[in-house]
C-alpha cells in the first residue's frame, strides 16, 4: 500500500513538472510573438483612435456584406476571442445571432496570421502547419487560402442565420407574441 502511494505522489507531481516544462517552452516560442502582436493592434487602434474605429464598426454594421466579414474580422483582430463577440452590441437584436455566429466561424481561420486572435486555439493551425512543414512545403499559401475561404465560409454563415433568426421571430410574432424584428433590412 505505501508502494501505491509514493507512485501516485510521484507522478502526481511529475504532471505538474511536465506542465513547467511546457510551460516555459511557450515563454521562450509563441508567447512572446503574442504579446507582441496584440501590442502592435492596441498600438494601431490608439493610433487610429477609438472613436474611429467604433464609427468604422458602426458603418460596417449597416451593411449586410460587410457586417459579416469586416466586422467580425475587426472584432477578432482589435479584441481577440472571446471579447470579439461584444461588437454584437452595435446591431440590432435580429441580427445579433448571425453576427456571434460569423464571428465565432472565423475563430480559427484568423489564426493563420493573427495567433493571438484565439490563442487559445493555436493548436489547430500549429498542427496543421507542422504537417504541412514536414512534407517540406510552404505554409504560406495554406494560410492565404484559409483566411480567404474563412471569409467566404462567415458571409454565408452569417446571412443564412440571419435569415433563420428573421423567419423564426416572424414566426414568433404570429403565434400571437411581441417580436420587435425589422425585416426591411433584410
Amino acid at each position: 500500500m505505501l508502494h501505491v502511494i509514493d507512485w501516485l505522489g510521484s507522478h502526481f507531481f511529475g504532471l505538474f513538472q511536465a506542465g513547467g516544462t511546457q510551460f516555459v517552452g511557450l515563454v521562450t516560442g509563441i508567447v512572446p510573438i503574442l504579446v507582441v502582436l496584440l501590442t502592435f493592434m492596441y498600438s494601431v487602434v490608439r493610433f487610429i483612435g477609438q472613436e474611429r474605429v467604433n464609427r468604422a464598426i458602426l458603418y460596417s454594421a449597416k451593411v449586410s456584406i460587410l457586417r459579416y466579414t469586416l466586422m467580425p474580422i475587426l472584432a477578432l483582430l482589435l479584441l481577440a476571442n472571446p471579447m470579439a463577440y461584444t461588437f454584437g452590441r452595435f446591431l440590432p437584436e435580429h441580427q445579433k445571432p448571425a453576427f456571434y455566429d460569423a464571428a465565432v466561424s472565423f475563430c480559427h481561420p484568423v489564426t493563420s496570421f493573427f495567433p493571438y486572435a484565439n490563442a487559445g486555439e493555436i493548436f489547430v493551425w500549429l498542427g496543421i502547419a507542422d504537417g504541412i512543414t514536414k512534407l517540406h512545403m510552404s505554409i504560406a499559401p495554406l494560410a492565404v487560402r484559409y483566411f480567404l475561404l474563412g471569409i467566404v465560409i462567415i458571409l454565408i454563415r452569417g446571412l443564412l442565420t440571419e435569415r433563420i433568426t428573421v423567419y423564426l421571430m416572424n414566426r414568433k410574432s404570429t403565434q400571437g407574441q411581441p417580436s420587435k424584428i425589422q425585416t426591411e433590412a433584410l
